[in-house]
């Protein structure tokens, strides 16, 4: 399965307005972003649990990163809110379920392969740090290192800012409306621009939250064409 995998063009799904698709355990479905391959895939979604819903245990060889958008998310290391961030690395393990029910988005084997850093934010407890470079933008910083920057950033409302980076960008509107380039984007919406490529963001009549991803996209061509491969 080949779903927005050229990553060398911009990509844009309208989250909230797919159809849901089953995955294999009963009450857990998915609207895909971007996707190489079946059930083993690099992939970039929304997943939706039911409430009493479960997946069996198994290990991420690729890694796994998500954020929890409504409801709780539970496995047995912990139960993870509405907010919460983590990163379970490669050769992570784990049981998860959502007896309350839960939606997070959700992107799998997209680690380095050597990354062993597990985190774990609940960002509803952590600050905001305005950008010195963009006074209308506060941006919550969640992990870095020298593949990647992921971060909150809530944009005041009104407010114009440009996106993109040299090394590619990616972004899921969590609260709030915006355009970019003159489309209406709304909660669950996702954009991915390729590396060098920018674009225009003016955020609506309210304070907009979105989760940001910069400059992975010149690894993520290389590790999917190789994930591609090995399928």
């Amino acid at each position: 399965m080949l779903i927005n995998a050229d990553f060398n063009k911009r990509a844009v799904v309208h989250g909230a307005r797919q159809d849901w698709v089953p995955s294999p355990m009963p009450g857990v479905d998915r609207r895909m972003f971007d996707r190489i391959g079946e059930e083993v895939a690099r992939a970039t979604s929304l997943v939706r649990y039911a409430k009493g819903s479960a997946f069996s245990p198994h290990t991420h060889d690729g890694g796994e990163e998500f954020l929890i958008l409504h409801g709780v998310f539970q496995d047995e290391h912990g139960d993870y809110p509405a907010g919460t961030y983590v990163r379970n690395p490669p050769t992570s393990r784990h049981t998860p379920g959502a007896e309350q029910g839960c939606l997070m988005f959700v992107k799998l084997h997209q680690f380095d392969p050597d990354d062993r850093t597990f985190v774990r934010i609940d960002t509803n407890r952590i600050g905001r740090i305005t950008d010195p470079e963009r006074p209308d933008v506060a941006v919550s910083p969640l992990f870095e290192d020298e593949r990647e920057t992921v971060q909150l950033e809530t944009i005041a409302p009104g407010a114009s800012v440009r996106i993109g980076d040299p090394g590619g960008f990616e972004m899921l509107v969590v609260d709030g409306t915006l355009t970019v380039d003159g489309e209406d984007y709304e909660p669950q919406s996702w954009l991915r621009l390729p590396p060098d490529d920018y674009a225009s963001l003016v955020a609506g009549p309210k304070a907009a939250t979105v989760w940001i991803k910069r400059r992975h996209l010149r690894h993520s061509v290389l590790n999917a064409g190789a994930f591609a491969l090995s399928r």
